[in-house]
């Protein structure tokens, strides 16, 4: 079915490939798609739930029917797989082949597998649903199949930033692109496909007196030299906050085995502003058995033929509802193929493709034929008919602009009466414009104008001034049309080709009650195959307004999430195995501490240095009790960078706070620290933590080392959630701040001769911005080990000199370093609380601290946290307790009265810590008792049947030194 003389290929490059099995040829250039369309194939596939046989339909991401598996992957869209030599694909669906499909009598069933006969008819008898219906649908659920094993290819994840993200590379894209960057802009342009152009690809038409494809060519080559990264294979999949976008990059195609190169690439772009220039994508008209091999878009029938040099049949048709359509009769007809009728359904249509017959006022009601396409059926005015013998048919209902981007931030688009389509609200996505035919500018002239006019406003957006280019020539053709969506007639007609979804099917779903187009598209599955209804969204929404006597605008569309294309988790999660699943998180200090000789313990993936062995010292019990000792003597210094760090910003940042925390942060003093406790929305705790105001507007977070990540993602949640409308900012700024405690008696003099200035009469849980060696720093006065403390917060490249100096001078006081061992003895011998107390089954009542829940106001989880349940007398609170002997208690045993047989039924409570207090010498121990508080001077045991451990205890308040709290405050 090649063309001679016609499209784009290398035909000195002959490509040898296999489709199930059978041995064809393709050239370079080629897709899968339109090599098996070379080569005469016209059934690439089956269709989900009858198995209908289907050919190519589209020419792009969008899909339904040529999906492939190529290796270990599972569909593949033919229409994207780029050919290679030795490129080997497998049709989908089928059993046992494609050309005979065992699964195809489902097509002879059908008039009992309509819209929801799922929900109808698994629901009676009840016990056949574990032993028949479910074993069932799994089997049958599902397009393609997994292998199972781990895929041999490896991904890549990616970060880039720009000023300007261009997505699209047609014309308005192109013109956008180079307009920002003459102006200075650093841009990023991508494009899903391997080359620049977009319809003009597929189009014969000269922009600028030269062919568009050439011309776009040049332009890309003209935008590299001006910086400009060109991401060919990259389609940007999802539009989120902050201007962040994801993208996937086909490095490598599907079935090649390139050794070190990544398959595909998932990028992360964060851009100042972005310019959506995706253009539009043409919509079918429904008619009986239009889904019959051969029938196809027409503007794809015109791209293979233009761009590929191959035609679905040689005696071919065309039929549509718009001047558009017309373009492909006359690209058909000029190549050689021979028109036999341009149908269209506008009475007053005129012929616009020159010497072809020509049909007005018709229309298209059946085609004819199963594995390929024999003949239409045509009804025309007065009552007509005809009918045609044709191989190849072309249907054009119209172009919807491809809108999916802008609706990924929970905008609606707009309708267009005179596009019959949707288009893009205004300031969808914050940052973002749209261009060209993506929000209506069909014409190809439009859409360079209309390019370089968004290229020109986002460029005075990022502060740059830009002027408008000249312009090349090129058409500007109109897209009149009078919109048909489904011709009247007997028999099924097809809406969602991949999904098997008909026009009674969505009918009879408005009549069945599910008139919303959510309802609608849930009870017929339209729109939720791999292709996400991007050819059948349109056409079904305006089927259903139909049904329900409504408008289009009124009935509204279903929501567009992202990935706009299918991203292979693989990608999605590129590089997230073994350590790289949990990355090491080393903080500045790693390598002079491992170089102390501290062994390392992992904690919320960071490494922090357990303790620190001196010369003598056999046993990690040894030094840690020797630090424990120099912290409570001398003074003791310990890296905290691992603390989660936050910093929320902004005039109602204090409000917000508000909201999060249990107590008041609003009223917050500049220069003071609060401490903090946060609740879930279920009423438990979620961390605690400290909070501190820089300034009037500049408040700083701090969470515990493993909670950090959830919190972040518990304040993103609670600011789009409840507060959209605050005018705050919320960022992560653990890893930009290297931190370091200093605690013990002579704290003050270690920290106060390292500043450039006097720290003066800092008070506890006081803040203030220091230097120190002219480096802006950030000093607390804030403590976890009980003892008068200091936190000296530095940008992080400075961390480890920082250390260096905090070490020399507590050295030479008697002190030095201390690690995570000593830090938990030291805050357990205070009843301070980590992860082991709040592990997510606690409450504020539990710890004690359910006074911190402000009355006088709202914050999230108030409300649950006062059910009765949670506020019970018999709960298990928190307590201390002082073991008797010389045995170790151990976190993760339980507590027994004294005189109980230690089984489930007599459980009283648990351990959550425990330790050896050189302080006190005394074993200590922190955990939950049913009603602890009022069980002071209990005696217990402390059972652990797998470590054999049963202790006696006692229960005592939590805090066992210092109670008052004199030394920290002092």
């Amino acid at each position: 079915m090649r063309i001679e003389g016609r499209g784009r290929v290398d035909r000195g490059t002959p490509l040898r490939f296999r489709f199930d099995g059978r041995e064809m040829e393709g050239f370079g250039g080629d897709t899968l798609a339109s090599a098996l369309m070379g080569a005469g194939v016209g059934v690439v596939g089956r269709s989900f739930k009858y198995h209908r046989p289907r050919g190519v339909l589209t020419d792009g991401s969008a899909e339904p029917n040529a999906l492939v598996t190529i290796g270990d992957e599972p569909n593949i869209r033919a229409t994207m797989q780029p050919l290679f030599h030795g490129l080997q694909a497998v049709s989908q669906n089928r059993w046992p082949s494609l050309g005979f499909d065992l699964m195809a009598v489902n097509d002879l069933a059908a008039p009992f597998l309509g819209a929801g006969f799922y929900y109808k008819t698994f629901m009676w008898p009840q016990r056949f649903w574990e032993r028949l219906y479910e074993p069932m649908i799994r089997r049958a659920a599902g397009l393609g199949a997994l292998s199972g094993k781990p895929p041999e290819e490896h991904y890549e994840t990616a970060f880039a930033f720009c000023d300007l993200l261009v997505i699209g590379a047609g014309p308005a894209g192109l013109m956008a692109a180079l307009t920002a960057a003459q102006a200075g802009a650093e841009v990023i342009l991508c494009d899903e496909d391997a080359a620049p152009g977009g319809r003009l690809l597929a189009e014969v038409e000269d922009v600028g007196g030269v062919a568009g494809h050439l011309w776009a060519a040049g332009m890309a080559e003209r935008l590299r030299g001006l910086g400009v990264r060109v991401m060919p294979r990259t389609t940007v999949t999802g539009a989120y906050d902050q201007g962040t976008y994801g993208a996937l990059e086909q490095v490598v195609p599907a079935g090649v085995h390139p050794g070190g190169a990544p398959r595909e690439c998932f990028w992360r772009i964060a851009a100042r502003r972005a310019v959506l220039c995706t253009g539009a994508l043409e919509r079918p008209i429904a008619f009986r058995d239009n889904d019959r091999p051969g029938v196809m878009l027409a503007g794809a029938l015109r791209a293979y033929v233009n761009r590929w040099g191959v035609a679905p049949g040689r005696r071919v048709a065309v039929f549509g509802n718009n001047d558009d359509a017309h373009r492909t009769a006359r690209d058909a007809a000029a190549a050689g193929l021979k028109v036999v009728a341009l149908v269209d359904s506008r009475p007053d249509a005129v012929n616009l493709a020159g010497d072809v017959p020509f049909m007005p006022g018709w229309q298209v009601t059946q085609a004819i034929g199963r594995g390929g396409l024999r003949a239409i059926r045509l009804a025309g005015p007065g009552g007509r008919g005809r009918m045609l013998e044709v191989d190849g048919l072309g249907v054009s209902g119209g172009w919807n602009p491809s809108v999916h981007l802008t609706s990924h931030m929970g905008a609606r688009p707009v309708w267009d009466p005179g596009l019959a389509a949707f288009v893009p609200s205004e300031a969808a996505v914050p940052g973002m414009s749209v261009a060209g035919s993506a929000r209506g500018r069909m014409g190809t002239a439009a859409c360079l104008r209309d390019g370089a006019e968004r290229g020109v406003e986002a460029a005075g957006e990022l502060g740059l001034r830009a002027s408008m280019p000249d312009l090349p020539e090129a058409g500007d053709d109109l897209l009149r049309l009078r919109a048909l969506w489904a011709v009247p007639g007997k028999g099924r007609a097809w809406v969602d080709f991949q999904n098997d979804v008909t026009v009674k099917d969505v009918r009879q779903a408005a009549s069945e009650g599910y008139g919303t187009v959510e309802h609608m598209k849930r009870y017929t599955t339209q729109g939720m195959a791999t292709d996400q209804g991007k050819s059948s969204n349109v056409v079904a929404l305006a089927l259903l307004a139909q049904a329900t006597g409504r408008d289009i605008p009124g009935t509204g569309t279903t929501t567009f999430r992202p990935p706009f294309v299918p991203v292979s988790i693989a990608a999605m999660g590129a590089g997230g195995r073994g350590k790289r699943f949990a990355p090491e998180r080393r903080t500045t200090t790693d390598a002079l501490s491992r170089a102390m000789g501290a062994p390392m313990i992992e904690a919320g993936l960071w490494y922090r240095s357990a303790y620190f062995p001196r010369e003598g010292e056999t046993t990690w019990r040894q030094a840690c009790d020797r630090e424990v000792r120099m912290v409570r003597q001398t003074v003791g210094v310990c890296e905290v960078s691992t603390l989660g760090k936050i910093a929320v910003s902004g005039p109602e940042a204090g409000r917000f706070l508000d909201l999060v925390y249990t107590n008041t942060m609003s009223t917050l003093a500049e220069g003071r620290v609060r401490y903090g406790l946060m609740l879930r929305e279920d009423g438990h705790v979620m961390d605690d933590g400290t909070v501190s105001r820089l300034s009037a507007h500049d408040f700083l977070l701090t969470t515990t080392t493993a909670a950090a990540g959830q919190v972040m993602r518990h304040l993103d949640f609670v600011q789009q959630a409840y507060a959209p409308r605050m005018a705050l900012r919320l960022v992560s700024v653990t890893e930009h701040w290297a931190q370091f405690a200093v605690a013990g008696p002579l704290a003050r003099g270690v920290v106060d001769g390292l500043l450039d200035a006097p720290m003066g009469d800092l008070p506890f849980m006081g803040c203030r911005a220091v230097t120190v060696g002219g480096v802006g720093a950030r000093l607390f006065r804030i403590s976890f080990s009980g003892e008068l403390g200091f936190e000296i917060a530095v940008p992080a490249r400075y961390g480890e000199s920082l250390f260096r100096a905090l070490l020399g001078r507590a050295e030479a006081l008697g002190g030095g370093a201390y690690g995570l061992e000593a830090l938990n003895v030291l805050r357990i011998e205070k009843g301070f609380l980590t992860h082991a107390e709040m592990h997510g089954r606690v409450t504020a009542f539990d710890l004690g601290m359910h006074r911190m829940i402000a009355p006088g106001k709202d914050c999230i989880g108030k409300a649950l946290a006062s059910r009765p349940g949670l506020v019970a007398e018999d709960r298990e609170m928190l307590v201390g307790l002082w073991v008797a002997g010389d045995r170790a208690p151990l976190a993760g045993a339980h507590l027994f009265a004294e005189g109980a047989s230690p089984v489930s039924e007599n459980d009283q409570g648990y351990v959550t810590s425990a330790c050896w207090s050189p302080t006190l010498e005394q074993w200590l121990a922190l955990g939950f008792l049913k009603n602890g508080r009022a069980r002071q001077g209990e005696r217990l045991r402390m059972v652990d049947h797998l470590r054999r451990l049963d202790v006696a205890c006692n229960v005592a308040e939590a805090v066992a030194f210092d109670p008052d709290g004199g030394r920290m405050r002092g």
